[in-house]
């Protein structure tokens, strides 16, 4: 989705952890297919994933503490937008 919507320069990196749809030979190929590099780190590196868990944070305390979901679907719209649009 964010290759489709945001049309990345070839050369970019995709930083992810070792998780199974990150190290996935699909998700792999579809990376270098656009010409962007994949970039895993090393196992049990703090700070290879810090950037990522002080997003995740900072969703958690702006949006997802803030307020009591009625819907699965509230909550996807809002986080979408968290996410794409904040």
């Amino acid at each position: 989705m964010a290759i489709r919507n945001r049309h990345p320069k070839p050369g970019g990196i995709v930083h992810a952890d070792h998780g199974t749809q990150f190290t996935s030979w699909v998700f792999g190929e579809r990376i270098r297919s656009t010409g962007l590099l994949p970039s895993f780190g090393t196992i049990r590196d703090g700070l290879d994933n810090a950037m990522m868990e002080s997003f995740w944070s900072s969703m958690q305390i702006e949006l997802l503490n803030r307020k009591r979901w009625k819907t699965r679907d509230e909550l996807d719209n809002a986080i979408f937008e968290f996410i794409e649009i904040f």
